[in-house]
């Protein structure tokens, strides 16, 4: 029992490093049962992040793969493959980011899983939509902020394209997937009938970026050129203050007019440029330069308590560091410290999302690969020397001992 609004779906998860796990831990922060199957060589995500005390459990692998168990399989011999084909006789969730081609020499297309169960949700998070050209091409997080015109607007905005320093096309596209599962679950509760998902991150991305800044480019024919002025201006972002950075957002009016009054220019509520939402909206250029010019005349506790008084939108600028310290984080216990069975004392963020009815009670650590092995396929009727069988071949593993919790791998 895990208390959560998913509890009682059983979700086989194939998916590996960060936008299907991703995806997978949304599922199982909120009560559903999440499978990991991962090969003899595990999830890439645990090697090849920085920062271990065992190998193979690397902080990134922790953060993104908690409340899963962890089955070891080798789809690549026939006894592998009938395992994986029991878990899914009785799954009611499939999640890959496998290419479809793969999965197909596999058996495991959603035509052929959804013959056998025709309750099983099937979800694909694919790099590209199977409708065009780039469709079964491989790619990565970067690959697709360069083709969506994420990395675009950095050059907009000052003259070199850039990435976000985050899989940002991951994780917008895993709770994508995550919250189209939630809606095929919806539906299957009515239909009785399961359906295939596919969740492309190009397209989506594409979407995210566009919906931005296509603006005037959605008349047919355009009205004017795309992009939003305000967003790519080289002056959105953090201003500098006397002894720091501020970050100040005051869009409606009545905002706009009480910065004007707290940094000592009044007559600006009747500029024309400043003196309406739509006139700073054309005059963005200008208004990012009142405001930093407003902004470097007193330091950052200072703005923030007089901003705060006149209700204008503030925030200093955290670093990383300061997030992990940050009171409001602190208030609703965000980072959570938890003793780890193999890993020793670690921290990770809370599931900041919250539902009246319940929530999951029975959380778990990151598994070792192949930690849940024998559990899971005991579950499924196998007998202890059907299971010292198939080790034997290769066809499953097990999680070997850990060494100590203090080494660093």
């Amino acid at each position: 029992m895990t208390g959560g609004p998913l509890e009682g779906v059983r979700v086989i998860d194939l998916t590996s490093v960060v936008v299907g796990p991703i995806c997978t831990r949304t599922l199982a922060d909120q009560g559903a049962e999440v499978i990991k199957v991962e090969p003899p060589g595990g999830d890439l995500l645990r090697t090849m992040a920085r920062g271990s005390r065992n190998p193979g459990m690397s902080g990134k692998f922790i953060n993104f793969n908690r409340n899963k168990r962890s089955v070891c399989l080798d789809l690549k011999q026939p006894e592998g493959m009938v395992a994986m084909r029991r878990l899914l006789a009785g799954a009611d969730v499939f999640v890959s980011n496998v290419r479809p081609a793969a999965l197909e020499r596999l058996g495991l297309d959603h035509a052929t899983l959804l013959r056998s169960n025709p309750k099983l949700i099937y979800c694909g998070i694919l790099a590209f939509g199977s409708a065009g050209r780039y469709a079964n091409r491989p790619a990565y997080d970067p690959i697709i902020q360069s083709l969506s015109g994420v990395a675009a607007t950095f050059e907009r905005a000052n003259g070199e394209p850039r990435f976000v320093p985050m899989v940002m096309t991951d994780h917008i596209t895993g709770l994508i997937a995550a919250q189209s599962i939630g809606f095929a679950l919806f539906r299957r509760a009515s239909t009785g009938r399961g359906e295939a998902i596919e969740v492309p991150m190009f397209e989506n991305m594409a979407s995210f970026v566009m919906s931005e800044h296509m603006g005037p480019a959605t008349f047919d024919p355009p009205v004017g050129p795309t992009g939003d002025n305000r967003l790519l201006s080289p002056d959105y972002r953090p201003l500098a203050t006397k002894d720091g950075y501020i970050t100040v957002g005051p869009n409606t009016d009545a905002q706009a007019f009480a910065f004007f009054d707290a940094i000592g220019r009044p007559e600006l509520r009747h500029d024309p440029r400043f003196s309406s939402a739509a006139a700073r909206t054309a005059h963005a250029a200008e208004y990012f330069v009142v405001r930093a010019e407003g902004l470097a005349q007193r330091t950052t506790d200072e703005w923030l308590e007089i901003l705060g008084k006149r209700d204008v939108p503030a925030a200093r600028y955290n670093t990383l560091e300061d997030l992990m310290v940050d009171p409001h984080l602190q208030d609703a216990g965000f980072f959570k410290s938890e003793d780890h069975p193999t890993e020793g004392r670690i921290r990770r963020t809370k599931t900041p999302n919250h539902f009246s009815g319940g929530m999951r009670e029975d959380e778990l650590p990151a598994p070792r690969l192949g930690e849940n092995t024998r559990e899971v396929l005991r579950g499924l009727g196998y007998t202890e020397p059907e299971l010292d069988l198939l080790a034997s071949k290769g066809a499953i593993a097990e999680a070997q001992p850990a060494v100590s919790a203090g080494a660093v791998a």
